[in-house]
């Protein structure tokens, strides 16, 4: 009966040193970190991994240390000119230090979408809506820029900030349509025009072009005509040099060529005045006729003359 009872007694024991156990072991995955507490009070950053705590005394309070997304409700902003814009973010945050984020606020999530709201306003809020519509980039920077200072205390990095939309009233909306079809249109006639321009002054360049081809063309017969008479003259001319003609065979070759002048339908014939030169040879002519002997046909040889 005593031998029992000692049983007992050592398996309840053994049973409390194994429940002990159990409730002093923690597991931490390896995107945590656990923060222990012992009677209240910080003791220490526990790292993944297998853990050992006392039970009862000692207690731990996992943080996950992944990135984390704060998606920012949409919300009115009234621009820098005065035109109501509905806003939409998302801000991306990851903790970097367990104690901070557990001790120094208490809703981070909710602390994190209040302070978005409230610093999206500001900065949007310092610019025109034509800023906002185009520099979302500046937007984002800026905006991450101001989280980050205010969160550091929280022991959390933003790690980035980005719009999802920016919707202006219905009626700016359809005003900033007809202001881009008017743009384009405009863009459209001015291509139209410079495309016209473009295309008589390319006519233009090509009828100037054809004129000046073809006075090219004209120049070269001309030049082609007179170097071929130039070229007949020099040959006449030195054939006449080498054959040592005389003033009567000059004569002879001038009248031949007044005879084609006056073959002419002109009714009068100007006859230059070096003429008269080559005109006082045919005297010589006459001459050289009349002193060659005349043969009388009707006379027989050796007949007197009468």
């Amino acid at each position: 009966m005593e031998l029992a009872l000692v049983f007992l007694v050592l398996g309840l024991l053994l049973f409390l040193v194994f429940l002990l156990a159990a409730l002093g072991i923690r597991i931490v995955s390896p995107y945590e970190k656990g923060v222990i507490e012992r009677l209240g009070r910080y003791l220490r950053t526990a790292q993944p991994g297998l853990q050992f705590i006392v039970p009862f005394i000692d207690t731990m309070r996992k943080v996950d240390m992944r990135e984390q997304v704060v998606d920012v409700q949409p919300q009115e902003v009234i621009t820098k000119d005065n035109v109501v814009v509905t806003v939409d973010a998302i801000v991306y945050y990851e903790a970097t230090d367990p104690v901070k984020l557990t001790y120094n606020v208490a809703d981070f999530y909710n602390a994190a979408t209040k302070l978005a709201q409230t610093n999206l306003r500001n900065v949007v809020g310092e610019t025109e809506l034509d800023e906002a519509l185009t520099s979302r980039e500046m937007i984002n920077a800026k905006l991450r820029s101001v989280l980050d200072d205010a969160t550091d205390k929280w022991g959390v990095r933003v790690v980035r900030v980005e719009i999802k939309r920016i919707d202006p009233p219905a009626d700016v909306t359809a005003a900033m349509h007809r202001q881009m079809k008017a743009e384009r249109d405009k863009r459209a006639q001015i291509l139209d025009a410079e495309g016209t321009r473009a295309a008589r002054i390319l006519e233009a360049e090509g009828e100037a072009e054809a004129v000046r081809l073809v006075a090219d063309a004209e120049r070269y017969k001309l030049e082609v005509e007179a170097t071929g008479q130039g070229n007949a003259i020099t040959t006449v001319f030195g054939a006449i040099r080498n054959a040592n003609a005389d003033e009567r065979v000059i004569a002879i070759q001038y009248l031949e060529a007044l005879k084609v002048v006056a073959n002419g339908t002109a009714s009068k014939v100007f006859i230059p005045y070096e003429a008269t030169a080559i005109l006082g040879a045919l005297g010589s002519v006459q001459e050289l006729f009349a002193s060659s002997p005349k043969t009388n046909p009707r006379s027989e040889p050796g007949s007197p003359t009468p």
